[in-house]
Parts: structure tokens; C-alpha cells; sequence
């Protein structure tokens, strides 16, 4: 049934990394309702981010509507909410409102800024928010734009998954001292956490401030993409030493030049080098060599060709629920594996089965 069977979530609907936090809390197993409020209508109602909940509509500028969304915060044991600062507040849901009713309450604030600073009310999007934190700088190459890497490293990465990390750890202190707190959870703030070996690096010399000239940023020859003889790409990884004699090894370079791995002057030498012996056979003739190796390669696949690859497909990284082939639930657990309990739900779908599962008396 999942690690957070038995828990309640409560989730404000919205876009963005709350969706996403939602969806990773309902494959772990939690109940999570959804609030939708009424006349808003979801950007991507099917995608199934929004797998595994269930939906009830509601006015939350009536009196009624509100003190039913009350009365569930009650039974809640959290609730995630991404609206901009000082919008709960205004709809009579504030923290404190919520934690009156319910003590033990987790209340997980979702923002790209955050609660305060001289940011916090301004629109935003995860590119915006990675570009604060020195993020999007780094995975820039030499003086070319920038370019977003999705909304990974922001709204997911910077945001989901570290609203996801602060009400798990919220709960499990909640269970000791049996009382409720408030989670700020900004995706500048996670970004910026995500930057911490980064910005190690660079406090200790190790890390150019200039992007596409670094270990991992495209930078080293060892550490980059190729393009092979069909135009399609592979990636190689291979940082450690043994890893990167094995390289050399499988593809027969015996270049001088290839033997100084670390010797940085010479890695655009390098790099061409790599560039034309990669060039020389397909991305499939690559992968028949160099796959399941210790050389730390990988094809780079489309979406379609990841679905199809046999390593995705023994541990069943997609999987078909309820008519959408999709990513499964992830991490997997030993013994209470989660799994996608649903598709996303239409709005107001289940309002009297909420209210008769979670005993809201009127």
C-alpha cells in the first residue's frame, strides 16, 4: 500500500512543483485530496502528474465552502499549497487558522521566491528561479545563451522534491512533539542547495567561473555528448582514472595527447579527437562496444527509444496505468512499494466519497 498509507494530504490545486510533490506523496501510498477551486481551470487536467488523487471542488470565497475545506484540514495530517504569498491568508486559510484547527498539521508553502524578501510577490518560473541562484549560469558553454534545462533543476528538482523532503521530515517530527509546523520551501532556496558542490568547488579553486570549462559542464572531454556517424548522440562519463583507460582501451585511441587525462590546456585538443573517433560509427555500433561497460556510457535516447530500452524495460521504469503509458512510482521499497493508485481525477470528482471516507460532518 506504500510508506504513507494512512496518511492525508491535502493539496491546493495549482501548477507547477506542487502537482508534482503531490504525485510523488499518493505513490508513496498517502491519501491526497485535492481542493480545486472553483472556476479554475488545470492547464494539463490528463497528464499524469495529477495520477492518484481525489478531487473536490470548492468556492473558498463562501463561507460554506470554506469551512468544509476547514473541516478536512482537520482530519489532514498535511496540506501543500503554491499559491503566491499572502493568498491563503486572504481566502481565510492562513497557517494559523489551520494549525488552530489542527495542531499537528503540516503546512507545506510552495513558492519560486519564497515568503518574504524583496522578491517574494513577483511572478516567476523555474528559469527565473535557477537563474538567481547562479544555477543556469553554470550550465551555460562558453558564450552562448543559456538554455533551460526543462523545468528540472527549479520547479522539480529545487522545488517538488524538497517540499516533498520538508513535509516527510515535518511529519515524522510531528509524530514525537505531536505538534504542526510551516514549511517555506522556495525553489530558489532548493536550487541554490542543489548548487552546494558547486559552490565548494569554486570557494576552493577548483571550479572556473566560467561556463563549459569545468568537470562537469561540458568542459572536460571525458565528461561531454558526441555525435556519431547517423547524426544521433551518445554520452560518456568516465571521470575516474581506471574508468577512463577502459575508454581509451575499447575504442582504440592511442593518441599521446589522451594518456594526461587531467592536463586541462590540452582538453579542446582532446575533445576533437574524441569528436572524430565517435563520428566514425553509429550511436548502435557505439553501444555494442562500449554499453554495460565500466566506460560510463550511455546513448542519449528520445523519449520513445527510453520507453523501448531493455534496461527500462527489465525494471519496468514505465509502465501502462490506466490507458497512459507513464513513469512509474519511484524510489522502490522493499516491502510497502508504492504504486499509481489512480488517474488524474476530474474535477469534483469524488466530493462525497471524500467526505464520507474522511467522517466530515455537516
Amino acid at each position: 500500500m506504500g510508506p504513507l498509507h494512512g496518511f492525508k494530504i491535502i493539496e491546493m490545486a495549482a501548477i507547477g512543483p506542487v502537482p508534482f510533490c503531490g504525485m510523488l506523496l499518493s505513490d508513496m501510498g498517502a491519501d491526497v485530496v485535492r481542493i480545486d477551486r472553483q472556476g479554475v481551470v488545470s492547464m494539463f487536467p490528463d497528464n499524469p502528474v495529477n495520477r492518484g488523487r481525489r478531487s473536490i471542488e470548492l468556492n473558498l470565497k463562501t463561507d460554506n465552502d470554506r469551512e468544509l475545506a476547514l473541516a478536512l484540514i482537520s482530519k489532514a495530517d498535511a496540506l501543500i499549497e503554491g499559491y503566491r504569498p499572502g493568498v491563503m491568508e486572504r481566502l481565510g486559510l492562513s497557517p494559523d487558522v489551520c494549525l488552530q484547527q489542527n495542531k499537528k498539521l503540516v503546512y507545506g508553502r510552495m513558492t519560486g521566491w519564497g515568503q518574504y524578501g524583496p522578491l517574494a510577490s513577483a511572478a516567476g518560473h523555474d528559469i527565473n528561479y535557477i537563474a538567481l541562484t547562479g544555477a543556469l549560469h553554470a550550465m551555460g558553454a562558453d558564450s552562448r545563451v543559456p538554455h533551460p534545462p526543462l523545468n528540472l533543476v527549479g520547479d522539480y528538482g529545487g522545488g517538488s522534491l524538497y517540499l516533498a523532503m520538508g513535509v516527510l521530515a515535518a511529519l515524522l517530527e510531528a509524530g514525537k512533539s505531536g505538534q504542526g509546523q510551516v514549511i517555506d520551501a522556495a525553489m530558489t532556496d532548493g536550487s541554490a542547495s542543489l548548487m552546494t558542490m558547486f559552490y565548494g568547488m569554486m570557494a576552493a579553486g577548483s571550479w572556473r567561473n566560467k561556463p563549459g570549462h569545468n568537470l562537469l559542464d561540458g568542459g572536460a572531454p571525458f565528461y561531454d555528448c558526441y555525435t556519431c556517424a547517423d547524426g544521433r548522440h551518445i554520452s560518456i562519463g568516465p571521470i575516474e582514472p581506471q574508468f577512463y583507460a577502459e575508454l581509451l582501451q575499447r575504442c582504440e585511441i592511442t593518441v599521446p595527447v589522451m594518456q594526461a587525462q587531467m592536463a586541462v590546456k590540452t582538453w579542446p585538443e582532446q575533445k576533437q579527437i574524441l569528436s572524430n573517433v565517435f563520428m566514425g560509427k553509429t550511436r548502435d555500433e557505439w553501444c555494442q562496444i562500449l554499453e554495460g561497460t565500466d566506460v560510463c556510457f550511455a546513448p542519449v535516447l528520445d523519449m520513445n527509444e527510453a520507453i523501448r530500452h531493455p534496461h527500462n524495460v527489465a525494471r519496468s521504469t514505465f509502465v501502462e496505468s490506466h490507458g497512459q503509458l507513464q513513469p512509474a512510482p519511484a524510489p522502490r521499497f522493499s516491502r510497502t512499494q508504492g504504486k499509481i493508485s489512480g488517474p488524474a481525477p476530474g474535477t469534483d470528482q469524488h466530493r462525497q466519497q471524500i467526505i464520507d471516507d474522511w467522517n466530515i460532518v455537516r
